[in-house]
Order: structure tokens, then C-alpha cells, then sequence
């Protein structure tokens, strides 16, 4: 389990006000507020990995959605390996958000990407949460600075960023806000790599964090190359999952780059191909999402997937990454290497 970084040097109007009541080690129920896709897959994780979860949504039908979801997630988990406990069985659906924070040690908010609902619910959530709790937002692009400034306690808000999907898929990137306490920080990446994740730790807020910031990138130049017709959507997927996706799997574009300057290493590369930097290859602006892109994006994507549905296309990415997962020694090979 990766220890966690050093936490952000960031502040607090009453550092006291946060401590945690609990280590994270003795977290034995975690909330989940908001049960779509993210929320659903932060409930699954916490169930898979023995936790007693709360959960709550608006939505009318969020509870039948959420099992679903995590119905349809157990499989991969079991392939992952459950703790100890682990059981759906553990989930409970609540009538109001008070009532699933109410007892809760952890909270994880994954409400959609509005800057005001992000931050009444946070508000919300401070307001009824047990004091000292840590409570995280899975934003993708928001700082915490900004969700905030309508908390009591905003000491002890932090972001905990994760990648789709969150019961699979290991990172998630922890940084506070100017108000946050560098213990609650501190706290909640020690909690989620107790919790299983692979967590970075950031010292201070990006727009976007890191890995979106990357994968943002990649995404606008696809778009790009669609837009103008140099490339369909299968011909970017495959120049992905059968080229450098298949390096960075191993190891991140950063070490790649610097094996491709042979024994010089990163600084060989840079003097050879350094230059080719100012080369007019990448268009940064993202391009215009008129009618003639989004039809054109849908049909790739309805060409690509060949019939299969949506919930085949999880399966069979599900089972793609644990093989990956296994490949690249993340993972026991199969279940009695697992207890070895």
C-alpha cells in the first residue's frame, strides 16, 4: 500500500476544529452522497472493501439505480479480492442526507459538476456530519478554495479526486483548499490508501488536478482530429490501446519518454527531439462542439461499441483492466496467489 504523500501547506481558522474522531484505520462506516455513476462506484469500493455504507441521492429512483450499479460492479470486485465482511448486504439507502452522514466517520460527496450545489451540499454536509468527520468532494475540475466558502467547518473539507471507474480503477488525487487543515489532509490520504486506493497527494491546488489535466489534452487533440477528418474515432482509440497505452500501463509518459533517449535517457531525448516541440503538431484550444462534432463523435462511438451495450462495454473494460492489473503485478495472477 503506497504511504501518503506530504500534505499541502494549507490553513485553517481553527486547526482544532477538524481533528478527526477516529483513526483512519478504525473507519468502519463511510457516507456516499450522491449515488450516479461516481457515487455509485466510491459505494461499491467501500463495500468491497468491508466498510458499512450510507448512501443518498435525490434522484426518486437513486436506491434501485445504486444497487444495480453495484450489482453490476461485484463481479470485477470479487475478482479484485473482497475483504474481509465485504457484503452488499452492508448498504444502507437513506430518506435524507442527514440521516446518512448522521453516524458517519468518513464522507464522500459525488454531486454534479455545479459550483453552487457544490457548495450548499458541502454546507450541508458540515452541518450534519459527526464534528471532525473528513469530508471529500469527488469534483473533477472544481478547487476546494472555491466549494468552501459556505461551510462552518471548512477545515475539514478536502477533495479526493478519484478516476472512473472508482471501485476499480486505483488513483485518486487528495488536496485541500486555503481553509483546509493540513491534518484533514493528511488524514484522508492515509484513509483512502487504507482503503485501498494508490493516492497522490498534491501540495497545492491545480485547476483540473493532474491526471485530468493529461487526459484533458489527449481528449481535445481526438477532438480535434475528428473535427477536421484526419482520424475516426476507432483510429484513436487503436493508436491508444494498441500503442502508448500499452507503455503507459507499465510506467507514465514522463520515464517513457526518457527510455526513448536510449542509455542518454531523458536528457539525450530532449536534446534530439526537443526542438520537434515547437513543431505545429497539438492545437491546445479546444475545438468547437458544434452539431456536425457531436454527430460525429456519437456515431464513431455507437461504430466502435458494434452493438454491445453500455453494460457490456463495462464488463468487458472491467475485465480489461484487472487483466492489466494482473499483467503488470498490481494484482495476484488468481485468487490462491491471493492467500499465498
Amino acid at each position: 500500500m503506497p504511504s501518503p504523500s506530504p500534505s499541502p501547506t494549507t490553513t485553517t481558522d481553527d486547526p482544532a476544529a477538524s481533528a478527526a474522531p477516529c483513526s483512519p484505520e478504525d473507519v468502519r462506516r463511510v457516507a456516499c452522497v450522491g449515488a450516479g455513476v461516481i457515487g455509485g462506484g466510491w459505494a461499491a469500493h467501500f463495500l468491497a472493501r468491508g466498510y458499512d455504507v450510507t448512501a443518498w441521492d435525490p434522484a426518486p429512483d437513486a436506491a434501485v439505480r445504486l444497487r444495480r450499479l453495484i450489482a453490476a460492479a461485484w463481479p470485477a470486485l470479487e475478482q479484485l479480492g473482497l475483504a474481509d465482511g465485504a457484503s452488499q448486504d452492508r448498504l444502507t439507502v437513506t430518506a435524507t442526507l442527514e440521516e446518512a452522514v448522521a453516524d458517519a466517520q468518513f464522507v464522500q460527496e459525488s454531486a454534479p459538476e455545479k459550483l453552487d450545489l457544490k457548495r450548499d451540499l458541502l454546507a450541508r454536509l458540515d452541518a450534519a456530519a459527526p464534528a471532525g468527520a473528513v469530508i471529500a468532494s469527488s469534483t473533477s475540475g472544481y478547487p476546494m478554495t472555491d466549494m468552501q466558502t459556505e461551510a462552518a467547518d471548512p477545515g475539514r473539507l478536502v477533495v479526493g479526486h478519484p478516476f472512473n471507474p472508482p471501485y476499480l480503477i486505483p488513483l485518486v488525487e487528495v488536496v485541500g483548499g486555503e481553509r483546509t487543515a493540513p491534518a484533514a489532509v493528511d488524514w484522508a490520504s492515509r484513509f483512502y490508501a487504507v482503503a485501498g486506493k494508490s493516492v497522490i497527494t498534491m501540495d497545492r491546488e491545480v485547476p483540473g488536478f493532474i491526471a485530468n489535466r493529461l487526459q484533458e489534452a489527449l481528449w481535445r487533440e481526438a477532438l480535434h482530429m475528428v473535427a477536421s477528418g484526419e482520424a475516426t474515432v476507432a483510429e484513436i482509440d487503436a493508436s491508444i490501446t494498441e500503442g502508448p497505452g500499452l507503455r503507459w500501463a507499465v510506467m507514465g509518459p514522463m520515464l517513457t519518454f526518457a527510455l526513448a533517449g536510449g542509455e542518454g535517457g531523458m536528457a539525450h531525448m530532449l536534446d534530439h527531439f526537443g526542438p520537434s516541440l515547437k513543431s505545429p503538431w497539438t492545437r491546445l484550444e479546444a475545438p468547437e462542439l458544434d452539431r456536425a462534432l457531436y454527430d460525429a463523435v456519437v456515431a464513431g462511438c455507437e461504430e466502435a461499441a458494434d452493438g454491445r451495450s453500455i453494460a457490456d462495454l463495462v464488463a468487458e473494460r472491467d475485465r480489461g483492466v484487472i487483466d492489466v492489473l494482473r499483467a503488470t503485478g498490481r494484482l495476484p495472477r488468481s485468487a490462491e496467489e491471493a492467500t499465498r
